[in-house]
């Protein structure tokens, strides 16, 4: 026997709701009854109330049997094709699968639907919102540092030894490193990290005279007088730091065009030239096999990993705050280039319909599965809560369209000869 206990709000209205609909379609039927005994053998005009009252029962007593067949045996009599629901709800679970899979989860309709809502500009209007980056960041965050956490060092260190180092083993580096060495010469990338170098070898030199001394003073020979070794050393150190100086103040220095023809030229013979090619295959084999390479790696990654969970954890940090200036230029981007706008469209329609092909039937299953797990009574009082209301206004219809059609018979009976 189903309860009422722990039935929402909500589905204890519609309850109440179905009782005094039904208390309605009953009264209506008893208002017919007692109307027809109190005419019954009259004649003149009450035998039309009498004929529309007996037509009135007549309907309501069908349409009511009609109703209840649905959801139970009328009167507790097993007639045949009554209780509908109950004895039939895993054929309706089925067939209601089949009806959501045909008529709404089609990928044409998806698409269409995806196409209709405009989604990418909902999301970037929605992420311009003054403060709606900076929740929707606050939320990411929390999450992206509990995924960081999850990756024990465990699988990292598995991952390293038996897919990534393996992975570089077999994979030649000599053309690849080639054309990314060509074009970082080609723009220019690589001149911030010779004015970085050249800078602090300035710096170093300047200030460590006396480690310069030593250096070239030890090439010294033995036979020469300090003074005069004091004097050369003392000239070589400032030539060095002039040269230094004037590399880099010089954007077009000599030194610096070498390094450029240097670097065009490794980035040319790691493309063409074999043997220069095997050189780099044999360095990258001697590196990726030093025992040593794997905890490196997994030290950086430590290292890497706890700098990115305490910057993603700072609510004021740099790395929060250049999150939210990026979404709010992606939106910005989104809202006004028309050419991104159309292909994220596009691309969110192939991934929908997509699922919807490789994984419609899945979800339109869960329909039938859900259905086939409810008892059958409660499923029927499930239904019946939801639907039972409206059918309810069948039988109060039927009432009194019944009545009415007896009365235009019995009319008609009394005008024919």
């Amino acid at each position: 026997m189903s309860t009422t206990m722990n039935l929402a709000p909500a589905d204890l209205e519609r309850r109440a709701a179905l009782r005094r609909m039904r208390l309605v379609a009953t009264g209506l039927l008893v208002l017919a009854a007692v109307i027809y005994i109190l005419t019954h053998g009259h004649g003149g005009a009450w035998g039309y109330v009498n004929a529309a009252a007996e037509a009135a029962m007549v309907g309501a007593v069908a349409d009511w049997f009609a109703v209840t067949a649905l959801f139970r045996h009328p009167l507790g009599l097993k007639v045949p094709h009554t209780a509908i629901i109950p004895t039939r709800k895993d054929q309706l679970g089925k067939s209601l699968e089949e009806f959501v899979a045909s008529n709404f989860l089609t990928p044409d309709l998806v698409r269409e639907r995806i196409r209709g809502v405009d989604v990418p500009r909902r999301v970037a209007a929605w992420v311009e919102r003054p403060g709606q980056a900076e929740r929707l960041v606050a939320q990411i965050t929390p999450q992206l540092n509990k995924a960081l956490d999850s990756l024990d060092e465990d699988e990292v260190r598995h991952f390293l030894d038996a897919v990534l180092i393996p992975r570089l083993q077999l994979e030649p580096i000599g053309e690849l490193a080639g054309h990314l060495l060509e074009g970082v010469v080609a723009d220019g990338t690589h001149h911030g990290f010779v004015d970085v170098c050249v800078t602090e070898m300035h710096v170093w030199v300047s200030e460590n005279k006396d480690a310069v001394t030593r250096i070239v003073g030890a090439k010294a020979p033995w036979w020469s007088p300090q003074w005069l070794d004091d004097a050369v050393v003392d000239r070589i150190h400032l030539e060095i730091v002039k040269w230094l100086a004037e590399v880099r103040d010089t954007p077009d220095h000599a030194m610096r065009r070498a390094i450029d023809a240097f670097l065009a030229r490794a980035a040319h013979d790691l493309q063409h030239d074999e043997k220069t090619q095997q050189q780099a295959e044999n360095l990258k084999q001697r590196f990726l096999t030093h025992p040593s390479v794997a905890d490196a790696a997994l030290n950086v990654w430590s290292s890497v990993r706890r700098m990115l969970g305490d910057a993603l954890m700072d609510p004021d940090g740099e790395l929060r705050a250049r999150m939210v200036h990026h979404l709010r230029a992606l939106a910005q981007r989104i809202r006004t280039d028309d050419a991104l706008h159309a292909s994220l469209e596009r691309r969110l329609e192939d991934v929908a319909a997509a699922g919807v092909e490789g994984y419609g039937h899945e979800i339109t299953a869960l329909i039938s599965s859900t259905v086939e797990r409810w008892d059958a009574q409660d499923a029927s009082e499930r239904i019946e809560s939801f639907v039972g209301r409206d059918l309810q206004f069948i039988r109060i219809n039927g009432t009194v369209v019944g009545g009415l059609v007896g009365l235009l018979i019995y009319t008609l009976s009394q005008l024919l000869p």
